[in-house]
Parts: structure tokens; C-alpha cells; sequence
């Protein structure tokens, strides 16, 4: 078993849910700075869920990614940047065609830094108005994480050809090539 990122000297986590766990474990496992992207469940009531537990909105939980990441290389706010671009803050639990409260939008804090980072970002953006509706993320305690099961993990890079990958998560990834160029992977 490996250690926690908050236990590994110079790596942070940051856990969020912004729809399919597909779409941004696809993205942020092409950020410069991420080692690591697991998809799973996180702000549930129930120990140990399964994905059809979660899809059929039993358990409260979200799909969500945590990313363990070198703050060295990249910030807390740029996972942030990264992912107010990538899926859309306004729907309450919907993303496109995903609907349901395990789509919802949320950023889950590991501490007071990074809940501060999140509502600063959010006062920012709505000040900004960058988005033609009110943004509806919850910022909410990391709670107990869930790693998803074993085929969720890598599945965009596992079937590239995949009609929700192609026609969902592919856009996404090349939304995120385009836009943030500057913080992908040397092989991103």
C-alpha cells in the first residue's frame, strides 16, 4: 500500500468531481506536475461503494479524480484553472448527457489553503463572469476517498475509441492540449 500524497514529502492532493471520472482523469494525467490521477468516489455516506451504487444516487458519493501533484511545478490554482475549463461549474448535477448528483460539480479541500484557493477562485470567476450562469461548485471537507474499480482506471487511454470517449472525453482533452499548452507533459 502507498502512503498518502499529504505523507509524501513535496506532493499535495487535490480532489475534485466535475462529471465522468473518465474526463478528468484523461486531462490532468497530462498536467506537468501530476504523478498521479486516481478515479473514485468521494462525499458519500456509505463505506466502500460500488460505481452501480453510485450511479443509482444510493450512496451520495461523486465521481471524482484525486490528483497528486509536485506544487513546485504546478499550483493548487492551476488545478483549479484546469478544471473550471474543462467541464462546465453552472448545471447542478449534470454534465452534458451525465445527469445525476454523482456528476456534480465540487471541490473537495485537503486543508484551509486549498479551501481559500477554491472560494477565492470562485469569487473571481463569478466577479468576472465568466460563465453566463451562476457557477453552483460545492466546496465542501475532503472526505473519505474510494478508489473506483480497477477497469475505470486509464479507460479513456484503454479506448481511445469508445463513443463517449471520442465524441465526450476526446474534446476535453484537446480543449485542455489547446488552452493550457504551457502545462502539459513533455509527452502530453
Amino acid at each position: 500500500m502507498t502512503a498518502s500524497p499529504e505523507a509524501r514529502p513535496n506532493l499535495a492532493a487535490a480532489t475534485l468531481g466535475g462529471g465522468c471520472f473518465w474526463c478528468l482523469e484523461a486531462v490532468y494525467v497530462r498536467l506537468r506536475g501530476v504523478s498521479a490521477v486516481t478515479s473514485g468516489y468521494m462525499g458519500g455516506h456509505q463505506a466502500h461503494p460500488a460505481y452501480r451504487q453510485v450511479c443509482e444516487e444510493t450512496t451520495g458519493h461523486a465521481e471524482v479524480v484525486r490528483i497528486t501533484f509536485d506544487p513546485g511545478q504546478v499550483s493548487y490554482a492551476q488545478i483549479l484553472e484546469v478544471f473550471f475549463a474543462i467541464h462546465d461549474p453552472t448545471t447542478p448535477d449534470r454534465q452534458g448527457n451525465d445527469v445525476g448528483s454523482q456528476y456534480r460539480s465540487v471541490i473537495f479541500f485537503h486543508d484551509p489553503q486549498q479551501e481559500a484557493v477554491a472560494r477565492e477562485t470562485l469569487a473571481r470567476l463569478d466577479a468576472a463572469g465568466v460563465f453566463d450562469a451562476p457557477i453552483v461548485t460545492e466546496v465542501s471537507p475532503a472526505s473519505p476517498f474510494w478508489p473506483a474499480e480497477d477497469y475505470h482506471r486509464a479507460y479513456y487511454e484503454q479506448h481511445p475509441g469508445q463513443p463517449y470517449c471520442m465524441f465526450v472525453v476526446s474534446p476535453k482533452v484537446a480543449k485542455f492540449r489547446q488552452r493550457f499548452a504551457a502545462l502539459l507533459k513533455p509527452d502530453g
